[in-house]
């Protein structure tokens, strides 16, 4: 039997993926699945002041970090909440305040360095015990961090490859989203999403042995309803709450109908936690906290072409 940790969504929260990375020692998994949307989104500034003092804006608040371990607990906070510190004078944020290509210079920078340094660990951490560890983008990923992963020596990118997990079961990854609101990086049309899912299953042995690490959930089931949004995107409420619509692919539901694989492994939805069928298919969506630093995941135990458990856990 092998036991499998799967999570998607941690959005750049340190915390959050040094708990993935200790999954598998936990729980005793035999493979680290993260299915996309690795990088954060946002750089926080840290400014020296005269004094020596650092200020930041964090969450609607202003903090101070007086002394060493100060600022070294602040950067902490900030990391694990998915954005990026960054340390600088008053001069340089006046330019930065009127140079948006400058912010997002040193923005890709820091994506880039923090997930080098995330691969480091989880070479360090899972090569002695040997636990395979897969780790794709999502589509809000930038393209830039593409050379970074292929670097690592140990955590392996599967994007739009069929990779052998086991004697009997093979893997099939894609990062790319249906189109989104927000014209994320690796968004694209039904009809190429459909191509690239394609073109991986027709290298795979026996798609029914397969599992779909697919990062956008299928169309109009359990696990793909999202707030809908108005034209300023923003949430449409009502009385009863915040009204959800179905945000999945219609191309990944395809797929997952016509060839009928073992399982399903899906995210990009951060409020479609739980898990449906599609046919014989079992499909899930371990769903996203990681703003709270809350790991959310799906550990599953498969063996010789059968879905022994899941369960959705959290921690």
């Amino acid at each position: 039997m092998t036991r499998i940790f799967f999570t998607s969504d941690i959005h750049g929260s340190e915390i959050c993926f040094r708990k993935f990375i200790n999954a598998g020692k936990f729980y005793q998994a035999d493979v680290l699945i993260l299915g996309g949307d690795i990088t954060g989104k946002v750089m926080i500034p840290l400014v020296r002041q005269a004094n020596g003092h650092f200020t930041a804006r964090l969450m609607g608040a202003d903090e101070t970090a007086a002394s060493a371990n100060e600022l070294q607990a602040l950067e902490k906070r900030i990391r694990n909440a998915g954005y990026y510190p960054y340390r600088t004078e008053p001069d340089e944020m006046g330019i930065l305040r009127q140079d948006a290509e400058r912010v997002n210079q040193i923005l890709e920078h820091l994506m880039r360095q923090t997930l080098s340094n995330w691969l480091q660990l989880a070479e360090e951490r899972l090569k002695p015990q040997n636990i395979p560890c897969f780790i794709s983008p999502g589509n809000d990923d930038p393209y830039a961090i593409d050379a970074v992963l292929a670097q690592a020596n140990w955590a392996q990118n599967p994007e739009g490859r069929a990779v052998q997990l086991d004697d009997d079961h093979e893997m099939i990854s894609c990062g790319y989203s249906n189109l989104t609101p927000w014209s994320c990086p690796r968004d694209t049309t039904e009809d190429r999403l459909a191509e690239m899912i394609a073109a991986m299953v027709s290298r795979v042995h026996d798609p029914t042995t397969c599992i779909f690490n697919l990062h956008c959930p299928p169309y109009n089931t359990l696990i793909d309803a999202a707030p809908k949004l108005d034209e300023n995107l923003h949430m449409v409420a009502s009385i009863e709450g915040s009204e959800m619509v179905s945000v999945g692919s219609t191309a990944v539901r395809s797929a997952i109908e016509k060839h009928q694989p073992l399982l399903g492994l899906h995210g990009h939805v951060h409020e479609g936690r739980g898990k449906d069928r599609l046919g014989r298919t079992t499909v899930v969506n371990p769903g996203s906290e990681y703003g709270e630093g809350v790991l959310r995941g799906a550990l599953v135990d498969i063996s010789r072409g059968t879905l022994k458990s899941l369960t959705l856990t959290s921690g």
